[in-house]
């Protein structure tokens, strides 16, 4: 408790020296702390030599006499080890290094000499990374506490796991964690094989009480994006040639990321409706039945023929679904079906309206 509060005082030191005047609620709200606390903090303060003065008033607040800089500044080991994951609060917290990194920051600012740590407070308020992506919640992940330790540590675990085809249980060599679009993964040696687990699927975990010597030469950024690329090309099965509306053109790169942008670099002359022709890689004729819905009715699947009559299968169903929800509705699905019926018009650019 001791050690906590000694933390916590030179947090205070610190946040004066680097930041100026603050109120007691502000720096209240910076220790996570009471307000009452930041009183009793500053008296501690100034019981031991430090000259922390007090001004009344609407703009008062704490600060240090002029002239005063503290040398108190070094850093602990897990302040230290805090340091990689400056600029990104929000998964420090998540690998339970929140506080550890605002105090390690506090100190390398207080280090810097006045200008250069004004550069740096510039920055930081200036640019802020948030790592996961729109519209979609963070994953929960009760476990990572845990297993960020033991990755540190070097220590081999029992996890519990949910795979897509059923639940699991491995014992594995931690050998470091990855962020990826605001997903933690986790990256192990289990049998004999380095393999990607997703946080957020692991159940439970169980320290074995052994810990492991890393493989020499292991480089986790390198075996990411080797990993990575592998992944992409497995997944990339095939190529959609599809006709695209200019909405469609500017959904693509979101939708589809490097692949649509690169679709769009290689797409066909406009027509006159200023549609395009552009030839997009697609995951498995399963997956890519999906994507490519949504973009709705801005594209139009040309081939390869087998992708071409799944989505029109895939129409069809839903259509069937929703028959009769609608005015005028059901007149428009029986031209669908009598167009795309056995034996009907379902070649690409022939699009008729029986009579």
């Amino acid at each position: 408790m001791a050690l906590m509060r000694a933390d916590r005082l030179l947090s205070l030191l610190l946040l004066l020296q680097n930041r100026g005047r603050m109120t007691a609620s502000e720096l209240a709200a910076e220790l996570e702390v009471s307000v009452r606390t930041v009183y009793r903090d500053v008296e501690a303060l100034g019981a031991a030599g430090v000259p922390v003065c007090a001004d009344r008033g609407p703009e008062g607040g704490y600060r240090l006499m002029d002239g005063y800089r503290t040398r108190l500044t070094g850093l602990t080991d897990a302040e230290a080890g805090s340091l990689f994951l400056a600029g990104m609060p929000g998964p420090a917290r998540d690998l339970g290094l929140g506080a550890v990194l605002a105090s390690a920051q506090l100190k390398v600012q207080a280090a810097l000499p006045t200008e250069l740590a004004g550069q740096a407070r510039r920055v930081q308020e200036r640019f802020h990374l948030d790592a996961p992506a729109w519209f979609r919640e963070a994953d929960p992940v009760p476990w990572l506490e845990a297993v960020a330790a033991a990755v540190w540590e070097q220590r081999v675990l029992r996890v519990h796991y949910r795979r897509w085809r059923g639940e699991v249980r491995r014992e594995l060599w931690p050998m470091g964690l990855v962020l990826k679009g605001g997903i933690w993964y986790l990256v192990a040696l289990a049998e004999e094989a380095v393999r990607t687990y997703r946080v957020s699927r692991v159940l439970a975990v169980e320290e074995t009480g052994e810990v492991f010597e890393r493989p020499a030469g292991f480089d986790l950024a390198a075996h990411w994006e080797e990993s990575s690329r592998r992944m992409e090309a497995a997944l990339r099965q095939g190529v959609a040639r599809l006709r695209i509306s200019p909405r469609a053109q500017r959904l693509l790169p979101m939708q589809f990321g490097a692949a649509g942008a690169e679709a769009l670099r290689d797409a066909g002359v406009p027509d006159e409706e200023e549609w395009v022709e552009v030839e997009l890689a697609v995951e498995a004729e399963a997956v890519a039945v999906g994507d490519l819905l949504r973009l709705g009715a801005e594209a139009e699947v040309l081939g390869p023929p087998d992708l071409r009559r799944a989505v029109m299968t895939t129409v069809a169903a839903l259509a069937d679904r929703y028959q009769g929800l609608a005015p005028g509705v059901d007149q428009g699905l029986e031209n669908f079906r009598e167009v795309h019926r056995p034996g009907g018009t379902d070649r690409p650019g022939e699009r008729q309206v029986p009579s």
